[in-house]
């Protein structure tokens, strides 16, 4: 039964959404102008969607790539066609509930709230934190709902969130534009601040030109660190007018005889790696002693080889991101409100072509974000 809730307009009972119905290929998502609204529920409000960010942990979830019966990159072909040994689980090794609305960096309007949440909010204008919290736990490990995996999320016309994830947002961004920074940013944030990236330090940043990456350089140029970011080599210029100081081509036979060329052997102060593969090897080689490895993402593979060796005599610090805390995404928030942040809008696409959109995505041909409006 549908909790009761307050709202300024009257509500349809019927939305637009588009629908993972399963584990599998791009054809599990289906486009539907039926779906029930969701009303909120104690301490939640509803928020009408203004554009939504596509983000890798869409495509990690529809096609089950979480599940550690996997050890492949996050091909094109996996991205499209799906897996075919029948495992599947979430970030958090749980099953996924079917239908499922995804969608985890959400922007619009408050229409809607329900008991013990403040009515005066409805009509304000909000960015959404994608991870719901339990306050209860240990810092790093609050994290128990994400938005589009454990809960429903912003590929639709309205999504329900706890009323503390809805922050007020101040902003001349266009919805789109403000959808390019949940998810990436928060998590990009959170990769520095938990290795203290300082000003005067070298960084080596992996991925550079996807969501993450790119949030990464920003955030990196404004700790005043020296930024090397790791790209396809036809994306060097766009990164070198982003901040990246130096640059280097993913295709260089040899990548990390490139990286000292550059910064000198065991140059790197903080290595941000969301590739993994075979590169994880290469950015443990060139971090300094005292040296901090930090990951959130493993497009190029989730297993990889270390030598314990550069761990151990090197005094190597490493940190894995899955959890990146309130206080960061409030952070976030006021960077954005300050103009501090460039948003970096590839291409937005309508709700009913999300599926094009997340083909589009595993091509890794563009910069920065891809988002979906409704």
């Amino acid at each position: 039964m549908k909790a009761a809730s307050s709202t300024a307009v009257s509500l349809p009972e019927a939305m637009r959404a588009t629908v993972l119905t399963g584990h599998g290929g791009i054809d599990k998502l289906v486009f539907r102008d039926d779906y029930p609204t969701p009303a909120p529920v104690e301490g939640e409000v509803l928020v009408r969607v203004g554009a939504c960010g596509m983000n890798n942990t869409d495509i990690n979830t529809r096609t089950g790539w979480y599940d550690t019966i996997v050890e492949s990159a996050v091909s094109e072909e996996l991205g499209l066609q799906g897996r075919t040994d029948g495992a599947a689980s979430s970030w958090n090794s749980s099953t996924v509930a079917f239908p499922r609305i995804q969608g985890a960096a959400v922007v619009g309007h408050i229409a809607a709230v329900g008991p013990g949440a403040d009515a005066t909010r409805i009509g304000e204008r909000v960015i959404v934190d994608p991870s719901v919290r339990d306050t209860a736990l240990p810092l790093h490990a609050q994290l128990v709902q994400y938005l589009g995996s454990e809960r429903d999320g912003g590929f639709a016309d309205y999504v329900t969130v706890p009323e503390a994830n809805a922050h007020r947002i101040d902003s001349p961004l266009s919805d789109a534009e403000l959808a390019t920074f949940p998810c990436s940013y928060d998590t990009a944030e959170e990769m520095l601040q938990r290795a203290r990236l300082a000003k005067g330090e070298t960084i080596v940043i992996t991925g550079a030109a996807g969501g993450v990456g790119t949030a990464l350089i920003q955030l990196a140029g404004l700790r005043g660190a020296r930024v090397v970011a790791i790209a396809g080599a036809a994306k060097e210029e766009r990164l070198r007018s982003l901040g990246a100081d130096e640059f280097v081509a993913r295709e260089n036979e040899d990548v990390q005889r490139e990286i000292e060329r550059i910064i000198g052997e065991r140059g790197a102060h903080v290595a941000a790696d969301v590739v993994g593969g075979q590169m994880f090897d290469v950015l443990l080689k060139v971090l300094a002693r005292g040296g901090r490895y930090t990951t959130a993402g493993a497009i190029a593979g989730p297993v990889t080889r270390i030598d314990l060796r550069d761990l151990i005599y090197k005094d190597l610090e490493m940190h894995g991101i899955t959890n990146p805390t309130a206080a960061t995404f409030a952070r976030l928030v006021d960077l954005i409100q300050a103009g501090r942040l460039q948003p970096l809008l590839e291409e937005a696409f309508p709700l009913e072509e999300l599926a094009q959109g997340q083909a589009r995505l595993l091509k890794r041909t563009h910069i920065g974000k891809l988002v979906v409006t409704t």
